[in-house]
């Protein structure tokens, strides 16, 4: 499966596509030239002119690869087929959609809508099929299983096929939209032999050059193998603010969404997932050492929960850097830090440069953006700060980062739908200033982002959007605050909430713990 956008830079239009393969880091072997090829001796100082720099003689890659079958046998029975049914087509998969071609969305085809190929009119959204086909890796025996969140997002049904014959069913243990990453797991019956497993590399360790091998399902096409380099690492397409991707010219097509990408080792260093619309040869895959952090979080809880600061940065330019007077070249520079927020307790300021996080270097806003994401929220980081042309020390304790882009409560699975406290039926999260200006929303508080209307919240009248600014005579400053009052509350107590509403209005709320 692909997905596809209308544009990347200079009008190239963006297919993500399910895909993976491993990245290769076999070093090109460098021999000696034969004595026939033996670089002239220098001349000796004195003998007339400047003596010329030595010509570094380029590697001998005759040998370099000779072939990968012996790699491809040792990890294609790990690459499955993940089939995807749903109940209804996609409401994204529309003709009119702004991401592409023929109303493909920029998260691949099925179930974001079927890919067309040879340019056929895609069918109108009540025709299109309500099933699809990507790819995905087996990580772990107990049957986990490493894929794209659009391959399996709005699943009602998921098949698993082994290389060797072998159909399962799967569930969705999490998914995350904003880095296209899901983890599945298979439902194995008890007699189920073992199961054939990859392992993750170290896709930091990669070099624009390495080889890398693609294996997954185009059209169905199953264990289909594709060759190529590492392109270009940490690509920027436009997909989220955590973009990274590394870029591989191994060919991926639809269906090879979720598949793994593979260096010469046999170790999978990337998900692939996407492809540039009306292009050939540019592919780009979530690198693994991404995954590895989020993969724990999603097997555990269903989705990521992200470190936040609550400031807007931009990347620090030599102009930017001559006329803030500073010496350095790199950093992330702040532009804004909304009130009651982690950066504003810390006391960040507009203008301030941030050139290191926990002492490793920061050299744009989007790399302090992915490094304090996967920092655990609650952790003390030290910053290394430039204010005034003077370098400071700030030390930030990190919030949780709300859901900014609505996409947790519509992309998480029917099995992770429950809050963390079920027995509510109540999801939260921390107040995100900018939506409280907005929306005229308190600043600070525990943001309502779900309420079940069979619970006693939906009871109680709660409503996505509302702030609890106070329970139980107690401040709230965030949803921690909230769940310790509700936690510490005696069955069939009821808790006053005073409530912040869309507008600027306040309203008072009885939550009626539950008796059982």
């Amino acid at each position: 499966m692909t997905r596809s956008t209308r544009t990347l830079t200079a009008g190239l239009g963006l297919v993500l596509a399910l895909a993976g393969c491993r990245k290769s880091q076999e070093e090109p072997s460098s021999a000696p030239p034969p004595p026939s090829q033996e670089a002239p001796a220098s001349p000796s100082p004195g003998a007339g002119g400047a003596t010329p720099a030595a010509r570094p003689m380029p590697p001998d890659m005759s040998s370099a690869l000779a072939s990968i079958a012996p790699l491809v046998e040792s990890v294609r029975a790990a690459v499955v087929s993940v089939e995807v049914r749903s109940v209804a087509p996609s409401h994204r998969a529309r003709e009119e959609s702004p991401w592409g071609e023929e109303g493909e969305s920029p998260f691949g085809n099925t179930p974001w809508g079927p890919f067309t190929p040879f340019g056929r009119k895609s069918p109108p959204p009540e025709e299109r099929p309500r099933q699809g086909l990507g790819s995905g890796f087996i990580v772990d025996a107990r049957g986990l299983v490493l894929t794209n969140n659009h391959v399996v997002e709005g699943a009602t049904e998921i098949h698993v096929q082994l290389p060797d014959g072998r159909e399962l069913n799967a569930k969705v243990m999490g998914t995350d939209p904003l880095t296209d990453v899901a983890v599945l797991r298979l439902q194995l019956p008890p007699d189920t032999k073992a199961l054939p497993v990859v392992r993750l590399g170290d896709s930091d360790a990669l070099r624009v050059g390495d080889w890398v091998v693609a294996i997954g399902n185009p059209f169905g096409l199953s264990s289909s193998v594709s060759l190529g380099i590492v392109s270009a690492k940490a690509r920027e397409i436009g997909a989220s603010a955590y973009d990274e991707f590394l870029q591989t010219d191994a060919a991926i097509n639809p269906g090879n969404s979720g598949g793994p990408l593979f260096n010469m080792k046999g170790e999978v260093v990337g998900i692939n997932t996407a492809i540039i619309g009306g292009g050939s040869g540019i592919g780009f895959a979530v690198p693994s050492n991404l995954v590895r952090a989020l993969a724990p979080q999603l097997e555990k809880q269903g989705s990521v929960t992200r470190g936040w600061l609550g400031l807007t940065v931009q990347d620090l330019t030599p102009d930017l850097g001559n006329a803030l007077g500073l010496t350095v070249r790199k950093g992330a520079v702040v532009t804004d830090v909304s009130e009651g927020t982690p950066a504003s307790e810390a006391g960040l300021q507009p203008e301030d440069v941030i050139t290191a996080v926990d002492g490793k270097p920061i050299d744009s806003g989007r790399a302090l953006t992915r490094m304090v994401a996967l920092t655990p929220p609650g952790t003390a980081l030290p910053l290394s700060v430039y204010r005034g042309g003077k370098k400071v020390d700030v030390k930030v304790t990190l919030g949780t980062r709300p859901d900014l882009e609505g996409v947790e409560r519509k992309h998480r699975p029917a099995a992770q739908e429950q809050p963390a406290h079920q027995r509510l039926g109540l999801r939260l999260s921390d107040m995100d200033p900018r939506l409280a200006r907005a929306e005229k929303l308190p600043s600070v508080g525990a943001l309502v982002t779900d309420v079940d209307d069979s619970s006693v919240a939906g009871n109680a009248g709660l409503l996505p959007g509302m702030v609890v600014v106070e329970a139980g005579g107690k401040p709230v400053r965030g949803a921690a605050d909230l769940m310790r009052v509700l936690r510490e509350a005696k069955p069939g107590q009821a808790v006053l909430l005073r409530v912040g509403v869309p507008g600027g209005g306040r309203e008072l709320h009885a939550l009626t713990m539950p008796t059982e």
